[in-house]
């Protein structure tokens, strides 16, 4: 009996912070402003009464046809490139173009590309031409670049069993020489049905290191490999790799802010519908976040009891999330706007929220700001899906020299440009 009352309880907390979550975050289902931010006096953020309208995203081959996007008022946003199928994680090159990883699908192939975005127009916002870099990469995610200490410019690629690199030149077209290999990863995992896999791999650089996060093999289990469920952390040529983090189950989404590193993580699947709470994380070098032993939810650390573990595990020991994010809103891409984005975003992280697998679930769905403290999150884009269909999917956030906001979508295979109107 006393078993049968403490599941009733929990069911009860797990269903009521769902349905917070779920009408606090559901932007295209409010887009009147009011959110949590305008209601938090303690926040640091400048945003009080945000008000919004819906601008038409049109593109051909659209899988439901065109459809709108809900933005704050005084931005605009539009497409800015089309034409590809899974882009996900630009980087911005030391010539100024646009480098975009395409891969392909959601499953394992080694049909995935490098685009090349260039000349770009500020008054169109869009993209004059589109390039293939380079071709037949399995799953490529992420790309960045690197000066090393003698002064070489290096492109990195994450793919989902290593990292490469290959010497990079202003101008050029596609690579040079062959790719060297810097490290290696894991490349099996359940299947995705089953909350595995985790095929992406993302990267960071910052102060002469290497990040990379490698997501679980699983959606919970005891890994065997170390690498799984951590960032990882090397040489720039790959040596001296170690793990920075772990106990992290998918943090696909990596950005230094200063000397810190912020990640997006995301909980489990087997705890239903209401739980456990997607997160932004402030990492902590040698941090262990607590997947698979313990999940987050409405601001707490708890212990997941639906399994035997053969290891024990102290979940008190884990960090706070920085930020509680809607449960199953997968969250992906994060980016550090500064004051050139305009007053609404300036300061603060965009936070790509790529939405449930389950599309009934409907959480996420959007961009979201997140203010610099982490205490509260808005939405900014919103309207991702149509009649309850899947109209697009946020993946990837960077923003350009001049404020411009470049998202990618996933699903449409497109790149927008979220830019602030002329004054």
């Amino acid at each position: 009996m006393k078993t049968f009352w403490t599941t009733i309880i929990v069911l009860i907390i797990i269903g009521a912070g769902f349905f917070v979550y779920k009408n606090e975050f559901s932007p295209a289902e409010n887009p009147s402003g009011q959110t949590s931010e305008n209601q938090n006096e303690g926040s640091s953020s400048p945003i009080r009464n945000l008000s919004y309208h819906t601008e038409t995203i049109s593109a051909p081959g659209l899988p439901l046809g065109s459809f709108g996007l809900t933005i704050p008022d005084g931005y605009h946003i539009s497409v800015a490139a089309n034409g590809m199928t899974k882009p996900r994680f630009m980087a911005l090159s030391p010539d100024g173009r646009l480098f975009v990883p395409d891969m392909i699908n959601a499953g394992d192939t080694d049909n995935g590309k490098i685009y090349i975005l260039s000349g770009f127009n500020s008054e169109t916002h869009t993209f004059g031409l589109k390039s293939v870099y380079l071709s037949n990469l399995r799953n490529p995610n992420s790309v960045t670049f690197y000066k090393d200490t003698s002064g070489k410019e290096w492109i990195y690629i994450a793919l989902t069993d290593k990292l490469i690199r290959y010497p990079y030149h202003a101008g050029d077209m596609q690579p040079l020489g062959d790719p060297q290999t810097i490290a290696t990863f894991p490349d099996f995992g359940n299947p995705a049905s089953e909350g595995g896999w985790h095929l992406t791999r993302t990267l960071a650089i910052h102060d002469d290191k290497i990040y990379v996060s490698v997501g679980s093999s699983c959606d919970g289990c005891e890994e065997m490999n170390f690498k799984r469920a951590s960032i990882l952390l090397m040489d720039p040529d790959g040596k001296n790799l170690k793990v920075y983090a772990n106990g992290l189950r998918n943090a696909v989404g990596l950005d230094f802010v200063g000397d810190s590193l912020y990640a997006t993580d995301m909980g489990v699947d087997h705890l239903g519908n209401g739980a456990p709470n997607d997160v932004v994380l402030k990492i902590q070098a040698g941090a262990n976040y607590g997947w698979p032993y313990c999940y987050y939810l409405n601001g707490k650390v708890l212990p997941d009891t639906t399994e035997n573990w053969k290891n024990s595990f102290d979940c008190s020991v884990v960090p706070a999330a920085f930020t509680d994010l809607p449960p199953h809103s997968a969250p992906l891409g994060i980016e550090f706007v500064d004051s050139k984005a305009g007053s609404v975003l300036q300061n603060s992280f965009l936070v790509a929220l790529h939405g449930s697998g389950n599309v009934s679930i409907g959480t996420g769905n959007a961009v979201v700001r997140v203010s610099k403290d982490g205490a509260t999150v808005t939405p900014i884009v919103s309207g991702f899906l149509k009649d309850g269909k899947r109209a697009g999917r946020a993946a990837g956030i960077l923003e350009n020299s001049n404020g411009d906001i470049f998202i990618t979508d996933d699903y449409d295979g497109l790149v927008y440009d979220l830019y602030k109107a002329s004054e």
